[in-house]
């Protein structure tokens, strides 16, 4: 028997279980993907750069989004043609996206900021 490690992200725990069951979702219905990563283009690099710039100049004007870091690291991953580099940025991408889950879920009044 083996046991699951904590996560020692508060939260994270109950996150992941829900990516759990989503991945077992997506299992059922297409089974194991194999596809190629599409990934690398020159389009999709001026893309990061531009993402980037964008997300440099909200953090400093004040109006960083959710938006702006994931698409930042959405379009860093797309940009990425080694697989150990994608890799990490994918990791980066799927952070992102729980930070942001774990900020909606602390939201007592559960608006959108």
């Amino acid at each position: 028997m083996t046991t699951q490690p904590t996560l020692a992200t508060p939260g994270l725990d109950q996150h992941m279980t829900e990516v759990d069951a989503e991945r077992q979702r997506q299992l059922a219905r297409f089974g194991d993907q194999h596809h190629p990563d599409g990934t690398g283009s020159t389009t999709d690099k001026e893309r990061a750069d531009e993402a980037r710039r964008h997300c440099d100049h909200t953090t400093h004007t004040g109006q960083l989004t959710w938006n702006d870091i994931l698409t930042e690291e959405v379009c860093e991953a797309l940009a990425e043609s080694e697989p150990g580099l994608l890799r990490t940025e994918l990791v980066q991408v799927a952070a992102v996206a729980l930070a942001w889950i774990s900020d909606l879920d602390s939201r007592t009044d559960g608006s959108a900021r």
